[in-house]
């Protein structure tokens, strides 16, 4: 398969029984990229509340999607990856809880993130080589969000505005939902959810994942974080 799009994502262990179950929720599994039932839960609609991060699959981006720069390839993209993964300890955190995120809603980290943030910007940093440079269009489609100076400066330096001390791990469970409607959402999550979330929260792995035509995002491997932790 082709890709538009390449991007490191913390991908959540396939075989959890929290992951098997958000990936449900959103409708989209990665490992075998194709679409899975959604479960069904009265007075919701699935498929519109999850439409918008449905194509990404369940996931926290660690470095953002983004075109290979001329001289780069798929192979050498590969060999960075793990290289860097063999360079970086493990991750662990005290668990996960659900929060909103303006109108969106995502599961956060609970518990000091230094060492998780450590990990995505040194993500970001080392494998930017292999980024080809944003565009004007994407430029302005970022922009019209409205920026901050830091984020700004990301933006040029990076190719993204929330990368750095700007970074926020977050894995999204919904697109921008109408205020009335978050209620009843966040309760069918914290009855369904969240009883299945792990604590301890581990990352002991990263994803290298492929966008298709489509917009839908695939696993490419992951790569098991086997360095030592800092002293």
């Amino acid at each position: 398969m082709t890709f538009t799009r390449y991007a490191i994502y913390f991908a959540p262990p396939a075989q959890a029984e929290w992951s098997r179950f958000a990936t449900r929720w959103l409708g989209w599994d990665m490992e075998p990229g194709s679409a899975c039932e959604q479960p069904d839960i009265p007075g919701l609609d699935l498929t519109s509340i999850t439409r918008v991060p449905r194509k990404y699959g369940l996931h926290a981006t660690i470095k953002p999607p983004m075109r290979l720069a001329p001289g780069t390839g798929l192979d050498a993209l590969k060999q960075a990856c793990g290289a860097f993964a063999a360079r970086q300890a493990p991750v662990t955190m005290q668990g996960l809880h659900l929060a909103r995120l303006g109108r969106f809603l995502a599961l956060r980290v609970t518990g000091d993130e230094t060492a998780l943030n450590a990990l995505a910007s040194a993500c970001v940093r080392d494998l930017d080589p292999f980024r080809a440079p944003a565009g004007e269009a994407e430029l302005a489609k970022r922009r019209a969000a409205g920026l901050t100076p830091t984020q700004e400066d990301n933006l040029i330096r990076w190719g993204y505005p929330y990368v750095m001390q700007d970074f926020r791990f977050h894995i999204t469970l919904s697109g921008k939902l109408p205020k009335s409607e978050l209620p009843a959402v966040e309760a069918a999550l914290e009855r369904h959810l969240l009883p299945l979330l792990p604590h301890p929260f581990e990352i002991r792995d990263l994803a290298l994942v492929g966008e298709d035509s489509e917009g839908h995002f695939h696993m490419i491997h992951r790569y098991a974080l086997t360095g030592s932790a800092a002293v």
